[in-house]
């Protein structure tokens, strides 16, 4: 298989398409190729949105892709409707029975779409970004018992994905993401050398920047560059009251699980290994004592406002529990830091600042959402007008801190999709590969 071929032929997108637009796309596909696509639904979103997978193929084995599981990261709606039209060209050339889920959270996307159509305007996305805390993401509440923890309380659509799962028995699993500021980089269930030196070349046929900047997840284990050892979901979501990761279930089938992140914005700096000069342990407590200044900055305006707070809209819940994961999150991280007087490089200092802005714009976004909700509702008490007040100049200047350092231009869609097609399909030519006679 010529994994560039297919990657090549991308077409170039402007935007990221709302829901409405992704349920009359995947429609449209099945009404022009009956026979040969399956459209059904799986079950429903929390508020009664239909959730569909597409079948298409005829391969020996079966994949299943989740795409938006994350609903602020829609590059993957964008790959999953790529695949599914490429399939429908040839279903017979990519090997496997193919089972899409092109919007896993479309209740969370649709909070989303304020930016979906200027995807590389940062200030536009943190105006409108929305992203649940992890007990109320798809992607983390699969069922999950570790020890004493156990999480049985799946979301629909969470139990959706299960439900496809434990009917198609897959082979290979693929979860769809992307992130803001660092390189490309992925995530494997099992230490597959080979695989992970394949896909860690991908992202140089679009010109993308491997991440080599602090791993997402703290103490994740590298197999390639930019390829980690996806971290059991009981480090995770044990650690935060929430529940497994769709790489945990795929367990349960033996299935290859693939997580692929690419980025929003590009900068060459995520993969500069060169040395700054200064020593891991300065960056590294530079960068925690910020993110607990913010924490505690956005807890303080909580604390002003969580008196007179009425509406119970998703930016409260999601603004409410943030806070707290972020909080333990950074306690985690300070707990795995290595070799702490070594050379910092240029890439993880570059990590540790981007991070902060990505914390700040994000967590400030939906706090001020949560204000402007309880404002629209005619709920003009005095603190949350002063505190509103407060944080749009506190956002203004939030804003043009990231842009002076902001990570580069933006990406285009195509280049994001590209380097995800183009790990789907890497991924599901080494299993054929590896049962090929």
């Amino acid at each position: 298989m010529n994994i560039e071929e297919y990657m090549n032929r991308v077409p170039g997108h402007a935007a990221f398409p709302s829901v409405d637009a992704v349920q009359a796309e995947l429609e449209e596909i099945a009404a022009a190729h009956p026979g040969l696509v399956r459209l059904r639904r799986i079950g429903v979103s929390r508020l009664g949105e239909p959730l569909r997978a597409l079948t298409v193929g005829d391969g020996p084995a079966d994949a299943v892709v989740i795409a938006g599981p994350h609903p602020n990261e829609p590059a993957g709606t964008l790959t999953a409707l790529t695949l599914i039209r490429l399939l429908c060209q040839d279903p017979a050339s990519l090997g496997h029975r193919w089972h899409i889920v092109a919007c896993a959270d479309p209740d969370g996307a649709r909070l989303n779409e304020g930016w979906y159509a200027t995807p590389g305007d940062r200030r536009t996305y943190a105006e409108h970004f929305y992203r649940p805390d992890l007990a109320d993401q798809v992607e983390w509440t699969f069922p999950l018992v570790s020890g004493d923890y156990r999480f049985e309380r799946p979301l629909p659509e969470t139990a959706a994905l299960m439900r496809l799962m434990d009917e198609v028995r897959p082979s290979l699993v693929c979860s769809l993401h992307n992130g803001e500021y660092q390189g490309a980089f992925f995530y494997l269930n099992r230490h597959d050398a080979v695989l992970a030196g394949r896909l860690s070349g991908l992202p140089d046929v679009e010109d993308l920047p491997l991440h080599h900047g602090e791993p997402e997840l703290p103490g994740a284990e590298p197999i390639a560059p930019a390829v980690y050892l996806t971290p059991e979901g009981a480090l995770v979501g044990a650690a935060f009251r929430a529940g497994g990761s769709s790489a945990d279930y795929a367990a349960r089938f033996g299935a290859l699980h693939l997580v692929t992140e690419v980025p929003s914005w590009a900068d060459l700096r995520v993969a500069d290994q060169g040395a700054t000069g200064r020593t891991y342990r300065e960056v590294a407590a530079e960068g925690a004592v910020a993110r607990r200044e913010l924490i505690e900055t956005l807890r303080a305006g909580m604390r002003a406002v969580a008196d007179d707070l009425t509406v119970h809209s998703p930016f409260r819940r999601s603004t409410e529990s943030t806070l707290e994961t972020f909080r333990r999150l950074a306690e985690l991280e300070e707990e795995a830091l290595p070799e702490l007087d070594r050379p910092a490089t240029v890439a993880e200092e570059f990590s540790h600042r981007q991070t902060l802005h990505l914390l700040r714009l994000r967590l400030l976004g939906v706090f001020l959402r949560m204000l402007d909700a309880e404002l629209a509702a005619g709920n003009l008490t005095p603190a949350i007008r002063r505190q509103r007040h407060l944080f749009a100049e506190c956002f203004d200047q939030w804003c043009d801190q990231a842009e002076t350092d902001r990570p580069g231009p933006p990406i285009e869609p195509r280049r994001m999709i590209a380097v995800q097609l183009g790990a789907i399909l890497t991924a599901a030519s080494h299993l054929t590969e590896r049962v090929a006679p």
